[in-house]
């Protein structure tokens, strides 16, 4: 382990038009109300540094090393925006990890920047412990995710939605790397079709490098970014993640999840949930997220269209339009793919025909499930983990149409599955989570974090961080803890 990181800045080196040299804004009093010490490690950072006060110095963007805000554009709500970036938010730099992966790290609540649109910068401390929260559980589950490796306290109380100014933090975030749809808008739009080339060409050395050696790299850049795209948001839907704000900017290259703002899982099943303050159209709601997924990938699309048939554009739109109609299928076959083991079906040991028969059923079988959860006002979470041990029917009302579907299912284990019912519950109780961060359960840790009590906080962070593990420690978190009558739940950007 080492104590003060040595960072790389290789995407500042390699696209300086893309990026503005900027300190953080000075902070009165860092403390450390969470460090994430498995991370760390993984990062080769020594935990106890970062708690010590040259840590919370470069936690808090104290560090004699130039640290950047990045430019990118961005569709708000359907809405295009050619200026956003980094109101926020510092990139530190890079580090190799003990996986020799090239990660981020970046500064999110650091003030102001070239990119703050009239905003202070900082960020309230529930919403980035609320970020930290969401990342763990969203990589406990095996989706890829941002990380938080840190949240310091900054010392200082800031005004936001309410009347009483709440405390301020920053978090430390690690990722893949920052590029995002958003960033690729913005060099088309903003700047010279070579510093395009120059972020294509970054992109798929960092992210997909296989692509290089492809007939026609721009091109298989988005193939990558489609179908990774296509797996993320199937994970999503199989957990009952809403992201809420599935802004271009917040859609990245990698596909990584990124940006907890006002995201949420479902409690009781609806197709329509929303849970965003902002999202009074519905746009973002859980049934809309393949759709705009690829509304969202039709736009990266667009930016590289110049790239892909460079001589010839009506070439380079048939190109991309044949790889955007890629995305569909890929959605349906990860969505299935995960549905049948949650259902007690793994598809992927079978002959290839079987295993398209098999999923061609599941894709079908999906609607009604969706369909069966939502008639019957069941929770999406507690249904599945009740599935695994044979105690769904006792959770409706109208046991008959339980037991229409459940015939279904159990017709797609004979024909397609293992016949045991040993491995079948295994398999369903390795993916069906007992804990995710509940959307009352985790207000509440909010609300007593903020008051200074981390007690709750840390009891819920340490359920999610094991979430298919049932531990008498952690009793009631599997519950939504929503009283019946109870109004709809609303989350808030925390910006």
């Amino acid at each position: 382990m080492v104590a003060s990181p040595s960072f790389e800045h290789t995407y500042a080196a390699a696209l300086p038009d893309l990026s503005r040299e900027w300190s953080a804004a000075p902070v009165r009093d860092p403390r450390a109300v969470v460090v994430n010490d498995e991370l760390a490690r993984e990062l080769g950072l020594d935990p106890d540094w970062l708690r010590s006060p040259e840590g919370l110095a470069l936690l808090s963007g104290d560090t004699a090393e130039t640290t950047y805000a990045q430019a990118y554009s961005g569709h708000q709500f359907g809405q295009f925006n050619p200026v956003l970036g980094d109101g926020r938010a510092l990139l530190l730099g890079e580090l190799v990890d003990s996986d020799g992966r090239r990660r981020d790290l970046h500064l999110k609540g650091s003030g102001r920047t070239p990119f703050s649109r009239g905003g202070d910068g900082k960020a309230p401390l529930g919403p980035m412990l609320r970020e930290h929260l969401m990342g763990e559980a969203m990589h406990a589950l095996g989706i890829p995710t941002t990380r938080g490796l840190a949240v310091v306290s900054t010392g200082e109380r800031i005004q936001r939605n309410g009347p009483d100014p709440e405390p301020g933090a920053i978090l430390t975030r690690v990722a893949a790397s920052h590029l995002r749809v958003g960033t690729f808008e913005f060099a088309a739009t903003q700047r010279s079709l070579e510093t395009r080339r120059e972020l294509a060409d970054y992109a798929i050395q960092r992210h997909w490098p296989e692509a290089a050696s492809s007939e026609n790299p721009p091109l298989e850049l988005l193939r990558s970014v489609v179908h990774a795209q296509a797996r993320l948001i199937a994970q999503w839907m199989l957990v009952g993640f809403v992201h809420g704000v599935m802004n271009t900017d917040n859609m990245t290259i990698s596909g990584e999840t990124i940006d907890y703002g006002p995201c949420a899982f479902v409690d009781q099943f609806s197709l329509g949930a929303v849970f965003s303050s902002i999202d009074h159209g519905a746009r973002y709601a859980y049934g809309r997220q393949a759709e705009i997924g690829l509304w969202n990938l039709s736009r990266f699309a667009e930016s590289l269209v110049d790239l892909v048939g460079p001589d010839d554009s009506d070439a380079g739109v048939e190109a991309v339009t044949e790889v955007l109609h890629e995305y569909a299928p890929a959605f349906r076959e990860a969505l299935s793919r995960g549905m049948g083991r949650k259902i007690g079906l793994d598809v992927d040991g079978l002959p290839d025909e079987e295993r398209d028969a098999a999923l061609s059923a599941l894709d079908a079988f999906v609607e009604r499930t969706f369909g069966l959860l939502q008639e019957n006002r069941q929770d999406f979470t507690a249904f599945f983990r009740a599935l695994a041990f044979g105690a769904a029917e006792s959770l409706f009302d109208d046991a008959a149409a339980f037991r229409a579907w459940d015939s279904e299912r159990r017709d797609l284990l004979t024909r397609f599955g293992d016949p045991s019912a040993e491995q079948q519950r295994d398999l369903m109780a390795s993916v069906n989570p007992v804990y995710i961060p509940r959307n009352h359960h985790l207000q509440h840790a909010l609300d007593r974090a903020e008051a200074g009590d981390l007690t709750a906080y840390e009891r819920l962070l340490a359920a999610v961080r094991s979430p298919f593990q049932e531990h008498v420690d952690f009793a009631g978190l599997e519950s939504s803890g929503t009283a019946p009558g109870a109004r709809p739940f609303t989350t808030y950007c925390g910006t």
